[in-house]
């Protein structure tokens, strides 16, 4: 298996791409909440300012709850079985740069381990936090998480970044495995469908897929500057891609009459 890396049309050219996603399993839908949560998280706690932390509680509360509805670690443990299997399968066909293989098998088994090692109860630190839960009421509450609400909040916040810091640190120990085997397994989908270069006639794309296929992710990448987003819908069989113009937010948008050229990875 060559570098995914060396095969993706955005990484030959050397241009970012602007990628529109569409999940296709309930399990998809709630990585990518997960992924977007945790990048929010990991950017805010960098921020000393006292907004830039509480973003990072907001999220943090957020992650928390949606890991509060399922078995998502156990979700993610299969994902990385699943994806280790298919790394495996590739071992045997020719060409394949097997150290590059080997690495990808460590990192998606030291993940494995990593996220076994928390147990079930790793929620337990934030879920016992009497802080985060009042955090966690209030913030229901338009405003309801300002000065006279929680000022026990606002004392937190005005200490050192870097005491906020390692508090922070302490209640995403628990959230770290689960989340970096996440964003893996959401890395290993996308690298390993090549996307296809495509036409949608007069800002329309429709495909039909195969029942054999069990897709999990549809990508849809347009380049820099192009000002067209699209709005994908479907499901397992049947795909719909419609690209729209923004024009600005008092009107509404309108499909392009033009035939667009994009790029479509079906994971």
């Amino acid at each position: 298996m060559n570098d995914p890396a060396e095969e993706l049309p955005v990484a030959q050219e050397g241009v970012k791409f602007v990628e529109y996603e569409l999940p296709l399993t309930e399990r998809m839908r709630t990585f990518l909440r997960l992924e977007f949560l945790y990048q929010q998280v990991l950017f805010h706690a960098e921020d000393q300012a006292d907004f830039g932390s509480r973003a990072a509680i907001g999220g943090l509360l957020e992650i928390a709850t949606i890991l509060g509805r399922g078995d998502v670690r156990a979700d993610a443990l299969k994902e990385l079985e699943k994806q280790a299997d298919s790394l495996r399968r590739y071992g045997s066909q020719p060409g394949v740069d097997q150290a590059r293989l080997g690495t990808l098998l460590d990192n998606v088994e030291q993940l494995r381990i990593d996220l076994l090692n928390i147990g079930p109860h790793f929620l337990q630190p934030i879920k016992d936090s009497e802080f985060l839960s009042a955090i966690k009421h209030r913030s229901s509450i338009p405003g309801g998480t300002c000065v006279f609400d929680l000022p026990d909040y606002a004392f937190w916040l005005s200490l050192p970044f870097a005491t906020r810091a390692e508090q922070m640190e302490y209640w995403l120990a628990g959230l770290r495995p689960l989340c970096d085997a996440v964003a893996e397994v959401l890395w290993l989908i996308r690298e390993m469908a090549d996307p296809e270069e495509l036409l949608a006639p007069q800002g329309m794309y429709q495909r039909s897929s195969e029942q054999k296929e069990q897709l999990n992710l549809v990508r849809v990448l347009l380049p820099p500057g192009s000002d067209l987003y699209t709005e994908i819908s479907g499901g397992q069989h049947r795909i719909t891609v419609r690209f729209l113009r923004f024009t600005d937010v008092h009107a509404r948008p309108v499909q392009a009459s033009e035939d667009v050229s994009f790029l479509l990875g079906l994971c």
